[in-house]
């Protein structure tokens, strides 16, 4: 497959500047919170709230800060109100794209997003017009380094109880499981690697190619834009990105 286009921003995002990190620990001081408020404080019970951990960690964020937006959370009920929202759309040339905020006020948000996909040649639908091109997964995201044999990964994911093991041309590793088998993979793989991203999230059934370089620059624009908002938290696409 070409390049697997939903993590092509993992190495852009480690290396950000200091505003740009500030934003994104922000995001995930947003996921720490809302894993504790659905689980409570303690990672060894909170499946969700490890794998935010985990997230925070594997970008660097200071331990000080992860365990400040913990407590907050956990000693704060009446705080920050956050729902979780998702949008869905088409961009351009017809590429599907679902956004997962978390947000304080739909209606900022909904207005902010639906201004990014008319502003970059897209259109924000209605409920469903797109989740059902998409299928609910456990997704383990890994760095490659040369030290890393692919075909040991492929072997020790497949053991543990994975579904399948993509590697793209930027060398991302990508590990998926059903939503069942998702935290006993996890927790094994976990002993032997670490990820970058891991959870919950959507994979596409098919992939949709863009040609016409103002469609390839709108495509790219408002995936950077739908990033920058405070209140996107991630983003799922079918757009095979030729790299």
């Amino acid at each position: 497959m070409a390049g697997h286009s939903k993590w092509s921003t993992i190495k852009r995002r480690k290396g950000a500047a200091d505003d740009q990190r500030g934003k994104l620990f922000s995001k995930i001081g947003r996921e720490l919170q809302i894993a504790v408020r659905t689980g409570g404080p303690d990672p060894f019970t909170n499946s969700l709230l490890r794998d935010a951990i985990a997230k925070a960690k594997s970008y660097n964020m200071p331990n000080d800060s992860i365990s400040r937006s913990i407590d907050k959370a956990a000693g704060d009920a009446s705080g920050d109100s956050l729902e979780e929202i998702f949008y869905e759309g088409y961009g351009p040339g017809g590429v599907a794209i679902m956004v997962r905020s978390l947000t304080d006020n739909r209606h900022r948000t909904a207005g902010d997003v639906r201004h990014i996909f008319s502003k970059f040649a897209g259109n924000l639908g209605t409920d469903g017009c797109v989740s059902f091109q998409f299928e609910r997964k456990g997704i383990l995201v890994l760095e490659r380094d040369d030290d890393m044999n692919e075909d040991e990964i492929f072997m020790n994911a497949l053991e543990a109880g994975a579904e399948d093991v993509l590697l793209d041309d930027n060398d991302i590793i990508e590990i998926t499981t059903t939503v069942e088998q998702y935290t006993s993979v996890r927790d094994e793989l976990s002993k032997i690697y670490e990820f970058v991203e891991q959870g919950i999230g959507y994979v596409p059934l098919t992939w949709v190619s863009i040609t016409g370089e103002e469609d390839i620059s709108n495509m790219e624009k408002l995936v950077e834009w739908l990033e920058d908002n405070d209140d996107v938290q991630d983003i799922y696409h079918n757009w095979e990105q030729e790299d």
